[in-house]
């Protein structure tokens, strides 16, 4: 038993539980660089990881009356079905997972993406508050297909390379929701949003074989106490910090994987 892959799952799964973001974002990368996974099954173990643990986040969150239903049913209705498409496309037309090298590019590029988008949330945030009292009931004629739009995209890249569930969703509900939803409400409606989509495309790779059962048993002895702790505490520490360190470990890993 490598009581390391708990550790690691304890450390996500907190950080997921506090800000919603790390889950595919730092378990992918952390399996492929630290424990020498494939990253086909580094992916799939990971969607996984993802889907059991934030359905113990979520259900944290939701006794606190954080997440925005309404609106994470919009994301899914995007996503899931999204995330349903790729997994055809990718079990018909590449057998079930990407080339080794062409994954790990991809993975580095949604990283570095991820990394450059969190610093900015509070910027964002103040720019998309303004942007909205100017658009008023303008904006809310075009927030359900939008998100819908978002959600799509999300489920796609999520689907490949487990990466956008968390940083991509945050910002995209952000801009579209900048009025309605608070931080924590913005944590919580992301990670129950993330539930369905992980546990879709979670299967999907279990069919083709991309999931290391054991590896996930040991994940998830760490992960779950740990996105229970960080889902009691969201909201109470300085977010600003913790999305700086975030920030700063997606870029090195997204850097190590592109240059791998």
């Amino acid at each position: 038993m490598n009581f390391g892959y708990s550790f690691a799952g304890a450390f996500v799964g907190f950080l997921v539980g506090l800000t919603g973001v790390g889950g595919g974002s730092l378990m992918a990368p952390i399996l492929i660089l630290f424990f020498g996974f494939q990253p086909a099954v580094a992916i799939g173990s990971d969607l996984w990881f993802a889907a059991v643990t934030k359905s113990v986040g979520g259900g944290v969150h939701r006794q606190v009356g954080s997440p925005n239903w309404k609106i994470a049913g919009r994301l899914a209705l995007g996503s899931v079905p999204a995330a349903v498409l790729t997994l055809l496309w990718l079990g018909y037309a590449r057998g079930g997972h990407l080339e080794a090298h062409f994954l790990l590019k991809l993975l580095g590029a949604a990283l570095i993406f991820s990394a450059c988008l969190l610093p900015l949330k509070g910027r964002l945030e103040t720019t998309f508050k303004t942007l909205r009292s100017h658009l008023g009931d303008s904006m809310r004629s075009h927030q359900f297909a939008l998100t819908i739009l978002g959600g799509a995209a999300v489920g796609c890249l999520v689907t490949l390379t487990s990466v956008g569930a968390g940083a991509l969703v945050a910002v995209l509900l952000m801009m579209l929701y900048p009025l309605s939803l608070k931080a924590r409400a913005l944590v919580g409606t992301d990670i129950v949003h993330a539930v369905p989509l992980a546990l879709v495309a979670a299967v999907g790779h279990s069919i083709f074989g991309n999931v290391d059962w054991s590896l996930l048993g040991m994940l998830l002895l760490g992960s779950i106490p740990g996105i229970i702790a960080g889902s009691l505490v969201a909201g109470k520490v300085n977010d600003d910090l913790v999305r700086i360190a975030l920030s700063v470990m997606l870029a090195i890993s997204g850097a190590k994987l592109l240059l791998a």
